[in-house]
């Protein structure tokens, strides 16, 4: 039978913060917000229930000792989980309050629930930021690459590409010119990349790949940062031309995007830096 272990640390009581906050913000927006079923109200319960499921997960091998038998590399699986998690209640703590406070006319115990749901997001966020920031990797201290800022890059670049994925396809706004398919292939194979890494990271299949995995970041890093460049460029030049305009589309999630793409443009471009250091100068 697996011995139990409380171990007493900053990184446990942080954990169980995010998991109590994330418990919580769920919980009072099932019960009382009265808000009903689809759109962003889904995307912000799967934002909590998915960062709650995990913290549990998380603390529950850490309580049993079982990171030995965990079929996923340690060292990368947690700190991944906090990161994704940390942006998940980013965007439930910008999105809910937006959809449902400002735009929604809602009253009394109604709109307490909602408020409080807003508030312990919030703070779920901070609890794991906290817990990235506790746990990343220190000069000189040897870690995951997850725990690397090229790693905590990936998941940020994931999960913008996840966010410009909605708002491209509601409504489709990439189908009317080439140009526009081609960027919506650099969002997609860039996604598909970077995601591969993550999963190879936490899975420690890196030695399955038939080149050493140092020079697969490398060239997939540079090979990334010139596909957004033209993405950057292309998006707004055929998205905002005169015709398009004088249609009188609404332009918002456009220029989200175009704003979206230039901000991954910069965290790739800041990837390769990282990763270009990492090969060549510690190597």
């Amino acid at each position: 039978m697996p011995l139990i272990v409380l171990p007493s640390s900053q990184l446990l009581w942080v954990r169980i913060a995010a998991l109590l906050f994330t418990c919580v913000a769920f919980s009072v927006a099932a019960q009382g917000a009265n808000l009903s079923l689809g759109g962003m109200y889904d995307w912000c319960i799967f934002c909590w229930a998915f960062s709650f499921a995990c913290t549990l997960l998380v603390l529950l091998v850490e309580l049993f000792g079982l990171q030995a038998r965990a079929p996923v590399s340690w060292t990368n699986f947690p700190i991944t989980i906090a990161c994704y998690a940390a942006l998940l209640c980013l965007s439930a703590s910008v999105i809910f309050p937006l959809y449902f406070l400002k735009y929604q006319k809602s009253y009394g115990e109604e709109r307490d629930h909602r408020i409080a749901s807003t508030v312990f997001s919030c703070l779920a966020t901070i609890a794991y930021m906290g817990e990235v920031s506790l746990t990343k990797a220190r000069p000189g201290e040897v870690a995951g690459y997850m725990a690397t800022a090229p790693g905590l890059l990936k998941v940020c670049q994931t999960f913008v590409a996840c966010v410009i994925f909605i708002l491209v396809s509601s409504p489709v706004s990439y189908d009317w010119h080439a140009a526009l398919k081609w960027c919506m292939a650099v969002y997609c194979i860039c996604f598909i990349l970077s995601m591969a890494v993550v999963v190879l990271c936490v899975g420690e299949c890196t030695g399955c790949l038939p080149i050493p995995f140092s020079k697969f970041l490398s060239a997939y890093g540079l090979l990334a940062v010139i596909m957004y460049l033209t993405a950057t460029i292309i998006w707004p030049v055929f998205q905002f031309d005169k015709q398009r305009r004088s249609q009188g589309r609404d332009s918002s999630n456009l220029i989200t995007v175009a704003v979206l793409t230039a901000f991954n443009f910069l965290l790739y471009l800041a990837d390769l830096a990282y990763t270009a250091r990492l090969v060549f100068v510690t190597g």
